[in-house]
Formats: C-alpha cells, sequence, structure tokens
C-alpha cells in the first residue's frame, strides 16, 4: 500500500499527540516512584525534582511499614476489597438476571427504580442514619454494604445477560432447570468476561475506599489505606537540619502513594485481556 505525503503528515501528527499524551501520564508515576527511592539530600541537591536517581535507599519504605499503621490499614482494605467484591457481584448478578428477563412480572416497575436511584439518593444524613440504626458504625461492613450494589453496574450486566441466546434458557427450561439453577450452571459461566469487568469496577471503588470510612469509622484499627495514606500527605515537612538522618515527610508521601497504588496495577493486566472479549461478546447475538 502506497502512502501520500498526506498520509504521512496525519500519521507523524497523530504519533506525536500519543507521544506526548503518553509522556504526561508516565512522567508524574516516574517522578513519585523517583523520589520515594531517593535519599533525600539528593532530593534537595535537584531542587526536589528528579526522574533518574543516582543511588537508592528503600529507608522510606521501611519506615512506612515499620513505623505507621499502613500494614494494618493493608489488611483492612485487602479485607474490604475481597469481600466486599463478592459481596458485590454475588448480589448484582442475583439482581441483574430477573430484569434481563421479559417475562418478569413488574419488569418496568423495577427498571425505573434501579435508574431513579442513578439520579437521586437518600442524603447524607438519611443514610448515616440508616448506618447506624442498623449498629454497622465502626465497623468494616459500613464500608461494604452501604455500596453492596451500584445501579450502572446492573444495567451492564443486565444488558450482558440479555445478550446471551434465548434458545439457551428455553432448552435448559425443557430439562427442568429452575431459574436458580439456569444462573449458576449456564448464565453464569457463559459471563465470565462481563464478571471480570465489573468486578474490577468494584475492586478499584474498594480499594480507593475513603469518604464511607471517614463517616462511619472512628476506630484507627478500622481506617483503610487511603484515609491513612490520607494523614501521611496532610504531615508538614520536617525540618531541613539533619537531613541525613532524618526521614522527610515527602519521601514517605511518595513510598505511600507508590504502596497504594501498587497492588491494583499488578492486578489489571490479568483482567485487562477480558474487557475485549466482554465487549464484543456482548455486542454480537447468537
Amino acid at each position: 500500500m502506497v502512502r501520500g505525503w498526506e498520509d504521512r503528515i496525519v500519521n507523524t501528527i497523530v504519533v506525536t499527540i500519543l507521544g506526548l499524551a503518553a509522556l504526561a501520564a508516565i512522567v508524574p508515576l516516574m517522578y513519585v516512584v523517583a523520589v520515594s527511592i531517593t535519599p533525600f539530600s539528593e532530593v534537595l541537591k535537584n531542587g526536589g525534582f528528579i526522574l533518574i536517581p543516582k543511588s537508592i535507599t528503600f529507608s522510606a519504605y521501611h519506615k512506612l511499614f515499620t513505623e505507621t499503621n499502613i500494614p494494618k490499614a493493608f489488611w483492612v482494605t485487602i479485607f474490604i476489597t475481597v469481600v466486599g467484591t463478592l459481596v458485590n457481584l454475588i448480589l448484582t448478578s442475583l439482581m441483574a438476571y430477573p430484569l434481563s428477563r421479559r417475562n418478569l412480572p413488574g419488569r418496568s416497575y423495577f427498571l425505573l427504580m434501579v435508574v431513579f436511584t442513578m439520579l437521586f439518593s437518600g442524603g447524607l444524613i438519611p443514610t448515616y442514619l440508616v448506618v447506624k440504626s442498623l449498629g454497622l458504625l465502626d465497623s468494616v461492613w459500613s464500608m461494604i454494604l452501604p455500596n453492596a450494589i451500584w445501579s450502572f453496574n446492573i444495567l451492564i450486566m443486565k444488558s450482558f445477560f440479555e445478550s446471551l441466546p434465548e434458545e439457551l434458557f428455553e432448552s435448559a427450561r425443557m430439562d427442568g432447570a429452575r431459574e436458580f439453577r439456569i444462573l449458576w450452571q449456564i448464565v453464569l459461566p457463559l459471563s465470565v468476561p462481563s464478571m471480570l469487568t465489573i468486578g474490577l469496577f468494584y475492586m478499584v471503588g474498594h480499594w480507593n475506599e475513603f469518604f464511607q470510612a471517614i463517616m462511619y469509622v472512628t476506630d484507627r484499627n478500622l481506617f483503610p489505606l487511603q484515609v491513612v495514606i490520607r494523614e501521611i500527605l496532610m504531615l508538614t515537612q520536617q525540618p531541613l537540619e539533619n537531613a541525613e538522618n532524618m526521614l522527610p515527610t515527602e519521601t514517605m508521601q511518595m513510598a505511600s502513594v507508590v504502596a497504594a497504588s501498587l497492588p491494583i496495577i499488578l492486578v489489571y493486566p490479568f483482567i485487562q485481556k477480558h474487557f475485549t472479549k466482554g465487549m464484543l461478546m456482548g455486542s454480537v447475538k447468537g
């Protein structure tokens, strides 16, 4: 295929724009990682901006995991993420499946209720009173149950269930299978890409849990990772004298950001391949 000079100019412009966008995303990450593993004296010599450190130290990470509440917050966040995501997927699939069946009595009414919650909420104070009346304050469940179902994800999963061939459901019913068995043995195995995609949305939401924690939790032992990192980021800068012997707040700030971001970054590549498959399966019928 012969390309003209117009195509070459367009390709050059597109590649340049994509390259600049990639740099805009990569350079801040490089800066955060570089500062977190650089001795503070070198950070001062370079005016606080480093992309490639000349010397490496992990003292910030050592202090972060030995002298702060980060380890305990990690376990709280892991529990919230794992258990919360399982609760989300179970409840979302149990609600999305009947809504995907066109013969469900009152289906339009229930769909209207789901869409209504996307536009209007009960409000901050009524929600707090509900959580308090259920005895969930100062509990990890206060960061799981109030957002056990996301309306938007229900609609996504419902649309995916509707894209499955109707012949599968008819043949299963002819063999005597009831709706719960159809969901468990037929629908869910065919919906793995969709479940993983929605599960990733839920997982990221739980991993970044912050607002519900500061609203419903006062026990510092139950603070999730993001709340503890917020406290570290709000610490004032330590004095600059004796910089060689002191671990500055800025270095710990960068180390805490890396520690909070790295687990979810490592998980994402294993699930990314299912996004394209999920979209294709949801867009092709039959």
